[in-house]
């Protein structure tokens, strides 16, 4: 089951992956870019995990059913 601390791992992990990614980019004339280009795209993904997790997690509209018929509507309840 879905849980807040999901939110909260995936953090850690992030946070944790950038401090790696930080150290252990190869060293050279393109450090700059490997260190952008982990850290970016791991927050990138990131972010776009949790705004998704925690739409459908906690929804502003609620689904309803269209193969119900209408007396049986009120009846089942999400």
């Amino acid at each position: 089951m879905a849980n807040g601390w999901s939110v909260i791992i995936g953090l850690v992990f992030i946070i944790a992956f950038s401090a790696v990614s930080w150290f252990a980019s190869p060293k050279g004339d393109t450090q700059t870019i490997w260190r952008s280009t982990l850290i970016l795209s791991a927050w990138s993904c990131y972010l776009m995990w949790a705004i998704t997790f925690l739409a459908q997690w906690h929804p502003l509209i609620n689904p309803r059913r269209s193969d119900l018929r209408p007396e049986h509507d009120s009846a089942v309840r999400f």
